[in-house]
């Protein structure tokens, strides 16, 4: 057996390290150590501790005579439980990978990472350069041979911690939104702020750019519509921002803030070490606190909103009767031309009048779709006739309004008026707060054991009975009365928009939209014969306005239209 010589290890431990061989003499090379601080919030208290972090290593390092400082990388106010978003610690990792770093000391393993693949992941990577990690607190040189099981287990802890900490601040933020308080508020348009006491105020500018989005929602224009004309109107987003997007449009129709309600809850973390937050389907609680502070639409315009943003992503339905309901308004008169004879909605076509001109008309849908016997009296208007001819309407309005809106005014006054109905709503109030406080008062004699069960069942049933008609009456009534407020806000903005407006010398689509109801293409005259080119518009006051009675007249505006358009 052949003899074999040992040589004895002369240098070990984390201070061992190759050196390049030279001639003559050179001075022992000292480490090259970098420190790594971390605080994962910004309050005072970890601000502190983390500035005395920077100062500790920075005095150790200079006290020890083997030791070079290489740098305090420091990330402030980062969560560990995901390096991607810790600049200084990739940074520290760079210029280990580049062979400027010895040793890396730094305070526990949770200031490293609390994610545990990470630890090991950057651990091991450094020991392939021969790079050490000393984590003061549980005494761990990475270098070491039990340096990586010790990891292993520790480091498996730290994220455990993370783990059961999350679980306790989700429980925390669980009961705040459980007792209606504000958490986690991002802004919101129309509203200030105030995080000393968590509420929320309307900002009066705000809040008209807000009222104007739904007032043009509700009457048919989609979302990239009012987008450019906000835009155009150099109306400001919430970042101040003259710069307006579809999904900004949107991220207002669905907002349930502006009507005074706050529902929390609508996003959650799946894991606390990714951080990913995924919109709340149903996987966890939401928690909805009616009338949390002053709404800026009425609940009646918000809910018509959802109503029209629902059924457009459902696309477009066909009615019973077979007249198709466009949900939004890509043209001005989509949706708002209506048959005189059939009743059915017209539709947009464009037809050829030279090699190069084409002109937009108006035809009857249950003509072109099912056959011209369907509705043999209909004929396809001219667009620009229907936008001249609300010129001539809007004209005869901005001189005769007081005479065109009395009459309705008169007859709106009388529903609106109806003071017994009034007291009726506020006496059944009345009557279902008594009905639920005696319901309150027989579940506590069946608790104390005054009455029976059976009496109990016979008595409750009789104020469940009684409350329901009440509720019933209630709803009826309550709906008559948002229907009369809604009437009432119809004429009360046509008039204020026929006192404020000049006459128009082009055609605009917001102040058509603002009176005009719907336009009734052709119908009867007086002696009961077709009258196809017979245009009435049909204020939103329910009032009506005769503009061409016969196809005379239309021919007229034809040929003005053509002179028109020649100069």
């Amino acid at each position: 057996m052949s003899d074999v010589k040992v040589f004895e290890a002369t240098r070990s431990g984390p201070n061992s390290r190759r050196r390049v061989k030279s001639t003559g003499f050179q001075a022992p090379e000292r480490i090259r150590v970098a420190a790594y601080v971390r605080v994962s919030t910004d309050d005072d208290e970890q601000l502190g501790s983390f500035e005395s972090q920077k100062k500790y290593y920075e005095e150790k390092i200079r006290d020890n005579k083997e030791w070079a400082m290489v740098g305090i990388f420091a990330d402030e106010a980062i969560t560990g439980t995901n390096v991607n978003k810790r600049e200084q610690f990739l940074e520290m990792i760079d210029r280990c990978m580049a062979g400027e770093i010895d040793m890396i000391l730094t305070k526990s393993i949770s200031r490293f990472a609390r994610n545990t693949l990470d630890t090991l992941n950057y651990v091991r990577m450094l020991k392939d350069k021969n790079i050490s990690v000393i984590f003061e607190k549980e005494n761990i040189d990475t270098l070491t041979m039990n340096g990586e099981l010790m990891l292993t287990i520790l480091s498996s802890l730290a994220q455990q911690e993370v783990e059961s900490l999350s679980s306790n601040v989700k429980m925390g933020l669980a009961m705040k939104m459980q007792r209606g308080e504000m958490v986690g508020f991002n802004g919101c348009l129309g509203y200030d702020y105030h995080p000393e006491d968590k509420s929320l105020t309307v900002n009066p500018d705000e809040a008209d750019t807000v009222r104007l989005i739904y007032d043009l929602y509700v009457q048919g224009y989609g979302a990239p519509s009012i987008a450019r004309m906000l835009t155009e109107m150099g109306r400001k987003n919430k970042k101040g921002q003259v710069q307006w997007l579809q999904s900004g449009v949107m991220g207002v129709i669905k907002n349930e803030k502006y009507t005074g309600d706050l529902l929390m809850g609508k996003t959650f973390t799946v894991d606390p070490i990714g951080k990913r937050r995924i919109a709340n389907m149903g996987e966890e609680k939401m928690y909805l606190t009616h009338n949390h502070h002053e709404p800026i639409v009425s609940r009646e315009i918000w809910e018509k909103a959802q109503e029209i943003r629902l059924s457009r992503s459902q696309g477009r339905i066909m009615e019973d009767n077979g007249m198709r309901e466009c949900k939004t308004r890509q043209y001005t008169f989509s949706s708002m031309c209506e048959c005189g004879f059939c009743g059915h909605k017209l539709s947009r076509r464009t037809r050829q009048q030279t090699r190069s001109q084409y002109k937009s008309v108006w035809q009857c849908i249950n003509a072109t779709k099912n056959g011209i016997a369907n509705c043999p009296n209909c004929k396809s208007v001219d667009e620009a006739v229907l936008e001249s001819a609300f010129l001539d309407v809007f004209r005869q309005l901005t001189n005769n309004y007081d005479d065109v809106l009395d009459a309705v005014i008169a007859t709106v006054e009388k529903v609106i008026g109806d003071e017994e109905e009034r007291k009726r709503l506020k006496q059944i109030i009345a009557n279902i707060n008594k009905l639920e406080s005696k319901k309150s008062r027989l579940t506590e004699l069946l608790v104390d054991g005054t009455i029976e069960k059976e009496e109990y069942d016979r008595k409750m049933a009789e104020y469940n009975a009684r409350l329901n008609r009440q509720i019933a009456e209630k709803e009826i009534l309550a709906e008559n009365s948002l229907k009369k407020k809604s009437i009432n806000r119809r004429i009360r903005d046509l008039r204020h928009t026929l006192e404020t407006k000049d006459p128009l010398d082009q055609f605009d689509r917001l102040v058509f939209d603002s009176i005009v109801e719907k336009i009734i293409v052709g119908g009867y005259d007086s002696e009961g014969k077709p009258s196809p080119y017979k245009l009435t518009f049909v204020l939103k006051a329910d009032q009506k306005v005769v503009a061409i009675n016969n196809r005379e007249r239309y021919k007229e505006k034809q040929k003005e239209i053509k002179r028109r358009n020649r100069v």
